[in-house]
Parts: structure tokens; sequence; C-alpha cells
């Protein structure tokens, strides 16, 4: 899942202050990766807001929000002959 695709929705400013050495850091693992601070950064934060909001183990839903996870959830999966033919398989352990 991607919130924030590189580029998407760009126009609003964020500031932060750094030590020297934290900024430092920050550009050399930015240049090693060839993208700039603010990239790497932007795209750095966003990843790891990404992990922490899919760890929450408690989310809030509105009426209407929470009708349709639970209908998704309700409904039985499709069929799939991959995932079937993996369950199916024998773990090379109990061979």
């Amino acid at each position: 899942m991607a919130i924030m695709t590189r580029g998407a929705g760009r126009g609003e400013t964020i500031n932060l202050r750094a030590s020297q050495k934290q900024k430092m850091l920050i550009d050399r693992a930015a240049e090693l990766l060839g993208r700039t601070r603010s990239d790497f950064m932007l795209e750095t934060a966003c990843r790891e807001a990404e992990t922490v909001l899919l760890d929450c183990r408690y989310f809030g839903l509105s009426s209407n929000a929470f009708k349709r996870f639970t209908a998704m959830l309700d409904k039985p999966p499709a069929s799939n002959s991959k995932l079937r033919r993996l369950l199916e398989t024998r773990a090379p352990w109990d061979k």
C-alpha cells in the first residue's frame, strides 16, 4: 500500500531542525541512493508512517466505513488456484 507516490501531492512545506551530524547522515544516505535530501526524507518519513499505521491494532471507522469493512471480511475469498496448490503442497520438512 503506497499512500504517497514520488512527486504526488507536493506543495506543502515541512520545516525541520536537525543537528549537523544528522544532516550529514541524511545527505550521505540520500546521495548513495541518488536522491535529493528532500525526496529521501519525504519517502523515508512516508514509509515509516505507513509502517506505524499498518501496525495499529485498533483503528476507528465511521459507521459507513465499518459496514463496508465487515462486508469485505464476510465475503468469501475469490478462487485462487495458485494459492490452493501452495496450501496443498507438503512442506519440505514433512516429506
